[in-house]
């Protein structure tokens, strides 16, 4: 267990590695909204707001955000080997699954059939991040300003298309000065 972690559940880093790992074969369409539901839902390892702020850390550091909230929250429970285990299960079945897929795609991708499918498949994803969107977005509940900030970036990065980084590097500061001014 992570020494730093004072209080709730006990994970260990056998747990995360399971638990990534089941969760990476079966999380299709995004693996947020699956995250959530596996972390605060069934296994009630974290509340809502202690996986909102993870997530929010996740997308502010570089690199794949998924991989990112795997690797934060498997230390937070069991430290460096928590860390390791959540990555090794978030990343391993699926490379082993996107290997096998690939030789498939390359074979029959062409076929109408199965463009069809991935068609179908592409609606179901925008759907599952819309669910995902809509459930993250209670932990803002009816203050004004966290949707300021919501706005802005949707405005910045949705319909101006600036560089994500460049909105974030304005936004951030700011959302957090707000926050730890109590205005937030």
């Amino acid at each position: 267990m992570n020494p730093h972690r004072l209080h709730g559940p006990r994970v260990s880093a056998s747990d995360l590695l399971i638990a990534f790992a089941t969760l990476s074969v079966q999380s299709f369409g995004g693996v947020l909204f699956w995250m959530r539901r596996l972390i605060v839902e069934r296994r009630r390892w974290m509340s809502e707001q202690e996986f909102v702020e993870l997530v929010a850390v996740a997308q502010l550091l570089p690199g794949v955000n998924g991989i990112n909230l795997a690797v934060l929250i498997g230390f937070r429970f069991a430290g460096l080997a928590g860390a390791a285990g959540a990555f090794a299960g978030f990343l391993g079945p699926p490379c082993l699954v996107v290997i096998a897929l690939s030789a498939l795609h390359q074979r029959y991708g062409a076929l109408p059939l199965v463009q069809d499918a991935l068609g179908g498949m592409s609606a179901v994803a925008v759907g599952l991040l819309i669910a995902t969107g809509a459930k993250v977005a209670v932990v803002l509940g009816r203050r004004w300003l966290p949707w300021l900030f919501v706005l802005l970036t949707l405005a910045g990065v949705g319909v101006m298309r600036w560089p994500l980084v460049a909105v974030v590097a304005v936004l951030a500061p700011i959302a957090i000065l707000a926050a730890w001014k109590g205005k937030y």
